[in-house]
């Protein structure tokens, strides 16, 4: 026993592997940055003598470069039927443009999120592979937050999940305390500090983001009715609170310090990877501007193939006006030839971003604000420029400046001479390099690394059985008891009682007092 005990003690060391290998699904139903986050996860799980499977939709990925590779772990794949890859790759197209166009709102958004419901139900029809998936007799499923689908396969297994956050806190409610007087409302663009006006502003948003939430689940109503039976429906809030663990992707040099439950793990920083050399045709280029050094330009994946022609030639120009060289992530073959590219530009359809950032000689980094890109920012304290364009970026952003380890700007905004300034604003200023550098300290110190943390955590969960113990009753009890509205009600109804009572005593007292002095004076 006490040998035993001794090894679960164990557990907080880094490095230690202390479960058995456990038979463990992952579910990538989404491609671009959310596959390449649970690929990593599957990868580490493996490695670490689990034996993993993933079910990883193809066909349709995010993100038009995207190549396989091998794995080494096991896939089994599913491809949607053709017309509706066609059909959602026309619908990703076209959301970003208008975005950016500046014309994007939740009303796109929605239409994607009832795409992705529709997806939902030509997989769960599949029978042939959810058999597959029964049958495998998995002791775990791993899931990632952005398609609520991944959610309802779980439920279908009847195993117990983990979800990954593939952003920061607020996209979503999965049940954490969240005082609105400083926990910002997410598209509220808020801090941490605010003062009366935005508290008022974060309150009534508050009303505004949980219709969001409750329109963005409806989308899957109807799968939900065709794939499970009457009086066994699952609902999909109560399905969030219902995972065993919350693994962000995040950290607390980001995101703004908030009330956390037991059962939700920061592992920010989970893909990063060994630095490696830079290829040489970098070195040589990066070696042209000795210590002026080199800013790097990566906007995402999704985007490159849409930038317009105006925007390119802007950028162009503001990047002309550097004494820097830059190294821009454009296909040079999407670069119109009406526009010269500017002498300090080298533009690439691939560039190792992770390696670039790590690179002594490096000055900016101008992102898009996607959370991998930041965290590999942050790792490295790289300052930044951000252009937001969709989805959780604008946020991610907000925190970005909030820290002061960058600012940003809009895309509609961009000119040559605006985001010449903000470039020279965040590279002359060195309060910028000293935040970026504070915070890469803050991620790079902390006693167990994300893959530590991951492999920990997941262990644990797997010896105990679930994370029952982790999980507070709140996650089970009514909104009505959670906020005590019940108590409330019942205090304020037996005091006005109290008080109603009193009331009539006191009349009935003043009445007899009053009696009794008619009778005396008579």
């Amino acid at each position: 026993m006490a040998g035993r005990a001794l090894l679960l003690g164990g557990l907080l060391l880094p490095g230690v592997l202390l479960s058995e290998a456990a038979r463990i699904l992952t579910v990538s139903l989404v491609g671009g940055s959310h596959h390449l986050l649970m690929d990593q996860v599957s990868q580490i799980l493996q490695d670490h003598h689990h034996n993993v499977i993933m079910l990883h939709q193809k066909g349709n990925s995010l993100i038009t470069d995207f190549t396989e590779k091998e794995t080494s772990y096991q896939v089994i794949p599913w491809f949607p039927p053709e017309d509706f890859n066609k059909r959602l790759k026309e619908y990703v197209d076209y959301f970003i443009e208008e975005a950016l166009n500046g014309r994007h709102t939740f009303g796109k958004f929605l239409d994607f999120m009832k795409l992705l419901g529709l997806q939902c139900s030509h997989f769960l029809r599949r029978k042939d592979i959810m058999d597959i998936l029964k049958n495998e007799n998995f002791d775990l499923v791993i899931i990632e937050n952005f398609d609520y689908c991944s959610f309802l396969v779980a439920e279908k297994l009847g195993k117990p999940f983990v979800s990954i956050l593939s952003s920061s806190f607020g996209t979503i409610d999965f049940g954490l305390p969240s005082p609105l007087s400083y926990v910002p409302v997410f598209h509220s663009l808020l801090t941490d500090h605010m003062d009366f006006w935005g508290r008022v502003k974060n309150f009534l948003m508050f009303f505004n983001f949980s219709r969001k939430q409750w329109q963005i689940q409806s989308s899957y109503d109807n799968t939900i009715k065709e794939h499970f039976p009457e009086g066994s429906r699952p609902v999909l809030s109560n399905l969030l609170k219902k995972a065993e663990l919350w693994f962000v992707n995040s950290d607390f040099a980001f995101d703004f310090a908030r009330p956390l439950l037991p059962n939700t793990v920061y592992v920010g920083g989970l893909m990063a990877r060994p630095v490696k050399p830079v290829p040489q045709e970098f070195e040589n280029f990066i070696a042209k501007f000795g210590d002026s050094g080199f800013v790097l330009v990566a906007l995402g994946s999704m985007v490159s193939t849409v930038q317009t022609q105006e925007l390119l030639r802007e950028m162009n120009g503001a990047f002309a006006n550097l004494s820097q060289g830059v190294i821009w992530k454009c296909n040079p073959s999407y670069w119109p030839k009406e526009i010269k590219l500017a002498a300090n530009v080298k533009i690439v359809s691939w560039l190792p971003q992770n390696d670039l950032l790590a690179h002594p000689h490096i000055r900016l980094f101008v992102t898009h604000g996607g959370m991998n890109s930041i965290m590999e920012a942050i790792q490295h304290g790289v300052p930044m420029v951000g252009i937001p364009l969709f989805g959780d970026q604008p946020e991610n952003l907000n925190h970005v400046e909030a820290k002061k380890f960058g600012v940003s700007i809009q895309l509609q905004q961009i000119n040559a001479e605006t985001l010449g300034l903000k470039m020279k604003q965040v590279i002359e200023d060195k309060r910028y390099k000293s935040a970026a550098v504070a915070a890469s300290i803050i991620r790079s110190s902390h006693p167990l690394t994300p893959t530590q943390k991951l492999v920990g955590w997941i262990d644990h969960i797997l010896q105990t059985g679930g994370a029952a113990h982790l999980k507070p009753y709140a996650l089970q009890q009514p909104w009505h008891e959670q906020y005590l509205l019940d108590v409330i009600l019942f205090l304020l109804v037996v005091t006005l009682g109290t008080l109603w009572l009193c009331g009539k005593l006191l009349g009935m007292v003043a009445k007899w007092l009053c009696g009794a002095r008619k009778q005396k004076k008579a």
